[in-house]
C-alpha cells in the first residue's frame, strides 16, 4: 500500500510538473513558440527575453506553483502511512519529496514537450516552500543578489540552490528536521548544477548571457544547452 501511494506521488509529481507553463502563456500573450525562440527553454528568463516582463510573471508563478501543489497533494496522499524496514523508516517525508523531485523532473523533462523543458529552479524552490520556507526565502534572498549584483541569472540559481542546500544541513544537523527534506535539497542542486553546465562554461570563459539581454541578442550564442536559470 505504501509503495502504491509513493508511485501515486511520483506520478502527480511528474504530470504536474510537465505542465509547460512558459509554452502555454507565450503562446497567449504574445504568440510566440519559445521552444524556437533564444536558448530554448520553457522557463522565465526565455519568457521574459522572448515575450517579454508580463509573461515572464505568470510562467514564474506558475512554475512555483507546481512544486507547491505536487508537495501539497502528497500530503493528501500519505496521510499516516509508516513502515519500517530495519533500522529505516518510511513514511510520508519521504513521498513529499518523491513528488517535489518528480515536479522539477517533469518541468526539466516535460511529457507534453517530447521530453523538453526548463532547467528546473523555479519548480524546485516552489517544491522547496511547501517542505521548509525558511529555506526557501533564503534561497529566493540568494538569487536576488547574485542575479542582480552580477546581471548573470545563472550565477544566482547557482548560489542559491548551494546556499539553500547547506541551510538545509544545518536544519538537519541542529533542528533534527527530516533526513528526506535534505535529500531534496541535495538532489535538486545536483540536477539544477548540472542543467546549467552550459552556463557555467560560458561564465568560466567570459561569455555568458547577462540580465537584461534580448532574444534577438542570443541568437548566434545560443548552442542549445539551456538558458540560465531557467
Amino acid at each position: 500500500m505504501l509503495v502504491i501511494k509513493y508511485i501515486s506521488c511520483i506520478v502527480l509529481g511528474y504530470l504536474l510538473g510537465s505542465i509547460p507553463c512558459g509554452v502555454i502563456v507565450a503562446k497567449r500573450i504574445a504568440n510566440l513558440n519559445v521552444l524556437e525562440l533564444g536558448s530554448k527553454s520553457t522557463g522565465t528568463t526565455n519568457v521574459l527575453r522572448t515575450a517579454g516582463r508580463k509573461a515572464a510573471i505568470i510562467v514564474f508563478a506558475g512554475d512555483l506553483l507546481k512544486g507547491v501543489l505536487a508537495v501539497m497533494f502528497a500530503r493528501l496522499i500519505m496521510g499516516n502511512s509508516y513502515v519500517a524496514v530495519g533500522i529505516f523508516g518510511f513514511g510520508p517525508p519521504f513521498g513529499l519529496v518523491l513528488a517535489a523531485l518528480a515536479a522539477v523532473v517533469g518541468h526539466n523533462w516535460s511529457v507534453f514537450l517530447k521530453f523538453k523543458g526548463g532547467r528546473g529552479v523555479t519548480t524546485y524552490f516552489g517544491g522547496m516552500m511547501a517542505l521548509s520556507w525558511p529555506a526557501a526565502l533564503l534561497g529566493g534572498e540568494l538569487f536576488i543578489i547574485g542575479a542582480f549584483t552580477t546581471k548573470f541569472v545563472s550565477l544566482g540559481s547557482i548560489a542559491a540552490v548551494v546556499g539553500t542546500y547547506t541551510l538545509m544541513i544545518l536544519f538537519y544537523v541542529f533542528y533534527n528536521w527530516p533526513l528526506e527534506f535534505l535529500l531534496y535539497a541535495l538532489v535538486g542542486t545536483i540536477v539544477i548544477i548540472v542543467m546549467h553546465r552550459g552556463n557555467i562554461n560560458r561564465l568560466l570563459t567570459g561569455n555568458e548571457r547577462r540580465l537584461g539581454d534580448k532574444a534577438e541578442e542570443l541568437q548566434e550564442s545560443v548552442s542549445g544547452d539551456g538558458e540560465g536559470g531557467e
